[in-house]
């Protein structure tokens, strides 16, 4: 960055460094270039990972008035302190002062594609709790509701109901867990449709890329009931349903040992095509894998990894399938 900001005693060259991208990226007038080299600035190493989050996410709390105290040639330096100090007690919300805030963001990310995943989408801006590449988090949802968050998830509190408690699941994977029947019940929204418990645990998970997107639910105690446009579907433990835009799917049966390793840490492939698998590893890795090869992306994988050990799956793949691994600066990997 060529752009000088006062230090104070407080922060790192690294979180001023992040605090010069986020405004640089924010003003709208980055080039092409600029965007680059933000994303390589930022993929370079975990600390610099979250100090851009930390930068943003202070960035879009701070809403359009103080921004505007702070001015374009300013950095926020204070603010960024205060976050550091205090990050549990900040409520987005509150700090976003209204709508005027959400549009002043969508003026600057309105129309966009990120680069690679660099910044959240527009919806993903309004989310109340949200995890970054490789991070999980659990949270508490009203009284006896606990949701564990994967890696690049975005969650919404919307009001309650005389009947519910809602929350939408804007992108990613949640596991929703209760503890006890619930005097309410819980809605959990995702895309056009809505998963109700009273009891029980089970996971949503919604990803969307540019030409598809599909939401799984998948039942693990109790019984939910999905609704989506004029369909209804019941599950039972063992038992998971989908929807995207072809309508709600016929119920399958899932391995539950499986598809809840995410909450252990653990991604498991079993005979999973390599382009599959390559979506699924980039959700944890920063920076991004590129599959050059069609005919390899057809390959099949199969194993049990880390999330935090992504690396060790790209020399698996350069060993079983004799793949060749290009490396590129910002993390990225050409994979033919």
């Amino acid at each position: 960055m060529s752009k000088e900001h006062g230090q104070g005693p407080d922060l790192s060259r690294i979180e001023h460094e992040a605090v010069g991208w986020v405004q640089k990226v924010a003003s709208g007038e980055a080039t092409p270039e600029e965007l680059q080299a933000a994303l390589a600035w930022r993929v370079q190493s975990p600390l610099h990972a979250k100090a851009y989050e930390d930068a943003e996410r202070v960035w879009n709390r701070m809403g359009v008035v103080g921004r505007a105290q702070h001015g374009r040639d300013m950095d926020f330096v204070g603010p960024l302190k205060e976050f550091g100090q205090r990050k549990a007690a900040l409520n987005r919300r509150m700090m976003l002062g209204g709508g005027a805030a959400v549009i002043g963001i969508a003026a600057v990310y309105g129309g966009m594609n990120p680069p690679l995943g660099l910044w959240p989408s527009l919806s993903e801006l309004r989310a109340d709790f949200r995890t970054g590449t490789g991070q999980q988090q659990t949270i508490r949802f009203v009284e006896a509701v606990a949701i564990d968050l994967n890696t690049q998830t975005s969650l919404a509190i919307r009001p309650a109901t005389a009947q519910e408690d809602c929350i939408e699941l804007l992108a990613g994977e949640a596991s929703f867990a209760t503890q006890g029947r619930l005097a309410r019940s819980l809605a959990v929204f995702a895309a056009n449709g809505k998963t109700v418990s009273d009891s029980g645990r089970f996971d949503v998970r919604y990803i969307a890329t540019s030409d598809h997107a599909a939401v799984n639910v998948t039942c693990f105690e109790g019984q939910l009931r999905i609704e989506f446009r004029d369909d209804v579907a019941e599950l039972r433990p063992g038992q998971r349903v989908r929807y995207d835009g072809v309508g709600l799917s016929e119920i399958g049966t899932v391995d539950l040992a499986v598809e809840s390793e995410w909450r252990r840490g653990v991604v498991e492939f079993r005979s999973t095509p390599l382009a599959d698998a390559v979506e699924e590893m980039n959700r944890y890795r920063p920076g991004r894998i590129i599959l050059v090869n069609p005919a390899l992306g057809r390959r099949l994988l199969s194993g049990r990894f880390r999330i935090d050990q992504m690396e060790r799956v790209l020399l698996q793949l350069e060993h079983t399938f004799q793949a060749k691994l290009q490396r590129l600066p910002g993390g990225i990997v050409l994979l033919s």
